[in-house]
């Protein structure tokens, strides 16, 4: 096998880390330029606090932090003094529950502290002000420019050149594929060049022509003189490394004095091309002039936590660059335009070890296996997504946002609205309820429903699941079962796949047999070539070299695109179309009237192109709600009419429009999947549920010869779990008092009367009947492993 060579382009922690994991890997042609000195070059690396928190809301980014934490110590460059999150406000205790409850799912150790217990950990605070605390012992400080020097020394003992002082001027392309770099120094030849440049990253990506979405803003970071309760300190840090999120605060100790970073000042975004070059920088290109005044409040909240700062001064400071992008997660992987560019960007020292790791993985093995890379790959975003003003309002609000309370359902605030269906106008005028999906403007209950209310017991959740939420999502539920309802589908994706070569195309890249008669739909799989689960999709045979793919979101369209040949045509459909999920039991009675077709005749999983009163519709008999019913498909011109044309003849069969929750209820008491939540790239069909989903005996598919090793050591199991109270997805399963799992997908079953959640499971957990419980915030929740489907498990409503 011919190694690439390969060149890295900017040598802070993450072009660090990804050179010493691909040379430990055996590629070893690899060149790692930098503009500034190595090790210290003058990107974020250079000025990092170093603060490792490895606790997050993602599995994946936590993942990656610990990863960098056991390799930094193994690199002696992290002094693991342990973290402390303390909450000075009844939500922030709450929040540092359901943090503990991240961590014990992902497998971090945490500890739960008292005021008391909290301020024996960290001397300096005042435990009169603390209601509670939340203590990570594998925390700490990483030393990231030793970190930066020791993963390319290693790196240079296996062969890796490193180039400090070359400033990358170019990236030169022949037929669509990198074949150079181009320096101040001269071209080195490239196969791949991996763009590691930080806050320079937007200007490196240009030079193929790529948008990268990401602002580098300015975040503050102040040191204090000798503070009195650190006097005489030998030591750099003895202390945990703190967090005071309720006023956007962090502190770490630098011997006696202490270093303060503050989120609660203005944003200050600053264009990549606008930052200074090494020599023209005062201090570093990374490093901006101090700003007092935007630091004021930060040291009266300081002073006010830990006392002993009152006697001090703040005496240096500096706004310093880090990156940030419009969903708080790293830009990983290739582009879609140019072959062999690749980026790992937008990753802080906390992550960038693992980041190192994941592209390592990436480049070598074709796919990663240690972490599950669908939130961070690069190719996520929709058009509108990588917009400029989208993109530096999002990294903006994203900053304010670091240390806030985010609700799982919680949408974005600006900029609003960007992407509305046809249908808008008529759910504006029923008071729909919107929250937001990928842009797109989603009813998630309708106000004009609070009369079905009546005569209903639809019970309250707890304050946490009641945000964002109303009692009319059960009535909606519940009127579905009775009647018929209009779902507004439009946010699916929707891809047209055409062609001479289509056929071929599907069939090798999913795990159905979707080489049947015309207005046959194949739900199926996408999977990677480590059998894991890429996507979810279903397939509609609308022609002889026609198909319309429901797909889950940008990533499916590249990964079609990477992989389709010449005769094949992919195109996103979505934004020129709409669409309308009609179902209940009185779906047809609605629908048949409007249209020739023999509804009838129209079986489950099959797909015609008909008319609905004047307008020309793709009906395929599909649902996810689990009742009869039809996603109804037109053109976006032609969407007002549908919705009023359905909307009118409904009136004599009390349809009701319903929203997202709902629709969420529905489907779990069916059992259907949600990728991205209940499934990702690291589980396989087996472990999901979705076996079914895949026919080894059509012949050969990405991913088939890992699946079938994979289906003989099946070890964990997706699990339906029946509670008595509401969680919300994420929260750590524990089998008595060990943890065992953790939870995906969550709501309140309004047909059962139970709450419902998805949780991965040891398969010896997984058998009907088994007891668990699911650690929610402070408490405990009772659950038990319940048989699936809960509704309707014979399929006679679908099929009816």
């Amino acid at each position: 096998m011919t190694v690439p060579s390969v060149v890295i382009i900017g040598a802070g922690v993450v072009g660090a880390a990804l050179a010493d994991e691909l040379s430990a890997r055996g590629w070893t042609d690899v060149t790692v330029v930098d503009q500034g000195d190595v090790p210290a070059t003058g990107g974020s690396s250079s000025h990092a606090p170093g603060l490792v928190f490895q606790i997050n809301g993602s599995k994946t980014m936590t993942e990656m932090a610990r990863y960098t934490v056991e390799k930094f110590v193994e690199l002696d460059s992290f002094h693991q003094v342990g973290g402390l999150e303390v909450a000075t406000t009844p939500k922030r205790l709450a929040e540092l529950h359901r943090r503990h409850g991240w961590a014990t799912a992902w497998g971090i150790e945490t500890h739960l502290l008292t005021p008391e217990e909290s301020a024996a950990r960290h001397s300096l605070l005042d435990a009169d002000k603390v209601l509670g605390g939340l203590y990570i012992p594998t925390d700490g400080l990483a030393k990231a420019v030793k970190a930066v020097d020791a993963q390319l020394t290693r790196a240079r003992e296996r062969g890796v050149r490193v180039l400090a002082r070359h400033e990358v001027l170019d990236i030169r392309t022949e037929g669509g594929k990198v074949v150079a770099v181009v320096t101040d120094q001269g071209e080195i030849a490239a196969d791949i060049v991996v763009c590691c440049a930080g806050i320079w990253g937007p200007r490196v990506a240009r030079m193929v022509g790529m948008n990268l979405p990401l602002t580098p803003l300015a975040h503050q970071l102040a040191w204090t003189g000798q503070v009195p309760g650190l006097a005489g300190q030998t030591v750099e840090c003895s202390r945990p490394i703190l967090r005071h999120q309720d006023a956007d605060l962090y502190f770490r100790e630098r011997f006696d004095t202490l270093g303060i970073g503050y989120y609660g000042h203005r944003p200050m975004p600053i264009s990549a091309d606008d930052i200074l070059s090494v020599d023209e920088a005062e201090v570093m290109p990374s490093v901006l002039t101090f700003t007092p005044d935007d630091f004021a409040e930060a040291w009266s909240d300081t002073q006010e936590l830990l006392p002993s700062t009152r006697s001090a001064k703040v005496e240096e400071g500096i706004n310093g660059l880090f990156s940030f992008t419009t969903d708080h997660l790293p830009l990983m992987g290739e582009s879609p335009e140019v072959k062999g560019f690749w980026v790992a960007e937008a990753v802080w020292v906390t992550h960038s070890a693992g980041v190192g790791r994941a592209m390592a993985e990436w480049l070598v093995d074709g796919h990663c296996t240690t972490f599950d890379l669908h939130e961070c790959d690069v190719n996520r975003f929709e058009p509108h997504q990588v917009a400029p003003d989208y993109v530096r309002a999002r990294g903006c609000q994203n900053y304010v946002e670091v240390y806030d309370i985010i609700h799982p359902l919680q949408p974005m605030r600006e900029p609003r609205p960007l992407r509305t269906s046809p249908f808008h106008p008529r759910q504006q005028e029923l008071c729909a309820a919107f929250l937001e999906a990928s842009g797109w403007e989603r009813p998630q209950w309708y106000a004009a429903n609070a009369p079905l209310l009546s005569g209903r017991e639809i019970p309250t959740p707890g304050d946490w699941a009641a945000r964002y939420w109303s009692p009319i999502v059960g009535a909606e539920a519940q009127a579905t079962r009775e009647g018929v309802a209009m779902y507004d589908m439009t946010a699916l994706k929707r891809l047209e796949v055409s062609g001479p070569g289509a056929v071929a195309f599907l069939q090798r890249l999913t795990t159905g047999d979707v080489d049947k008669s015309i207005g046959s739909v194949t739900y199926c799989l996408l999977l990677d070539h480590d059998g894991g689960i890429r996507s979810d999709v279903t397939v509609a045979r609308l022609g002889a070299q026609e198909f319309q793919v429901g797909a889950n979101g940008n990533l499916d369209l590249d990964w079609m695109e990477r992989h389709r040949p010449a005769d094949v045509f992919v195109r996103d459909i979505t934004p020129g179309t709409c669409c309308i999920g009609v179902w209940g039991p009185k779906a047809r009675d609605l629908v048949q009237p409007l249209t020739v077709t023999d509804l009838k005749a129209l079986r489950y999983f099959r797909g015609a192109r008909t008319h609905i009163g004047n307008v020309p519709v793709t009906m395929l008999r599909l649902s996810y709600v689990g009742e009869l019913g039809w996603e109804i498909y037109t053109t976006s011109d032609m969407g007002l009419k549908l919705w009023d044309t359905l909307w009118e003849a409904g009136r004599d069969h009390g349809v009701i429009a319903a929203g997202r929750g709902a629709f969420t209820s529905l489907r779990l008491e069916k059992g259907y999947r949600s990728f991205g939540t209940d499934m990702t790239f690291e589980h396989d069909p087996y472990e999901a549920g979705l076996g079914f989903a895949v026919k080894l005996d059509k012949g050969d598919f990405i991913g088939r010869e890992a699946l079938l090793a994979r289906k003989e050591s099946v070890t964990r199991r997706l699990t339906c779990l029946l509670t008595d109270e509401v969680v919300m997805g994420k929260e750590p399963v524990y089998d008595g008092e060990r943890p065992v799992g953790y939870v995906t997908s969550a709501a309140y079953g309004y047909t059962i009367g139970k709450g419902i959640a998805y949780a991965w499971l040891p398969a010896s957990l997984a058998d009907p009947g088994q007891a668990v419980q699911i650690g929610y915030f402070d408490r405990r929740v009772d659950a038990v492993v319940a048989e699936e489907p809960l509704f309707d498990p014979a399929m006679t409503r679908l099929r009816g």
